[in-house]
């Protein structure tokens, strides 16, 4: 019973727990070195290197959507055109 169930279940609450911490480190880290006087792109690369590979937006994602939350109206400008 022990083998079959509650291991596979340790396991993905295991997994779960890690996924969550990187986030909230993610935050932290980015907060952190903003606080320490870096400018705020170089604070957000510093926060999205903790992140796991996998989930990391690349550069350029990240900084399309800085653009989009930053300039909402001109972004609708763009696509309208």
């Amino acid at each position: 019973m022990a083998y079959g169930f509650i291991s596979p279940l340790a396991s993905v609450l295991r997994q779960k727990s890690a996924e969550t911490s990187k986030m909230m480190q993610c935050v932290k880290v980015t907060l952190l070195s903003n606080l320490n006087g870096y400018a705020p792109p170089i604070a957000v690369e510093f926060g999205r290197k903790t992140l796991y590979s996998s989930e990391r937006p690349s550069f350029i994602e990240l900084e399309e959507h800085v653009r989009a939350v930053k300039n909402p109206q001109q972004q609708t400008t763009t696509e309208e055109a």
